[in-house]
């Protein structure tokens, strides 16, 4: 893949602690586009519950982006950085983003874990996972999936439907 200042890709963008969701409306503001992977999940104080729409991966979002507008995104201020490897902005592989909003388009039980699991490479066959690949990590007898983003030390991990037939890829 040859980068050019016109080329658009993925980056992940780190963000002033607990500013994602203002962050998403600054950059759209500048007409970049980005994606914020949010869940709903139930959240219980003494007196009341309440559904609230949480950020998937805390102090993250993600821009589609060439590299101007990246620096527009980067200049609000939500933004703290974009995220670098070997000194220049780290690409996040446009598959990891696609299973992602696949994974999340299909409301299933979720949760984060902030290492990624060391086990067999898969792709789910069957079921409404079909043509994910990610981690597969045994727990209590249940079965998981990690789809890694692996630049972000991050990892969604879902609970697969038993109908689902998981292919090994690689170990």
């Amino acid at each position: 893949m040859k980068r050019t200042p016109e080329s658009k890709f993925w980056f992940a963008l780190y963000t002033k602690p607990r500013q994602e969701f203002k962050a998403a409306l600054q950059i759209e503001s500048v007409s970049v586009e980005c994606y914020l992977p949010t869940f709903s999940s139930v959240k219980k104080w003494k007196d009341r519950k309440k559904k609230v729409t949480e950020p998937l991966f805390r102090g993250y979002i993600f821009i589609y982006a060439d590299e101007n507008e990246r620096l527009r995104a980067v200049s609000q201020k939500s933004i703290v950085r974009t995220i670098f490897f070997n000194g220049s902005p780290s690409i996040i592989p446009e598959w990891q983003i696609e299973n992602l909003k696949k994974i999340l388009s299909e409301t299933p039980d979720v949760f984060i874990s902030n290492k990624i699991e060391i086990g067999s490479k898969v792709k789910i066959t069957d079921g409404p996972f079909k043509d994910i690949t990610g981690i597969v990590k045994e727990e209590q007898e249940d079965k998981w999936l990690a789809v890694s983003v692996d630049l972000i030390k991050c990892s969604v991990m879902v609970r697969l439907p038993k109908e689902s037939v998981i292919k090994f890829l690689e170990k």
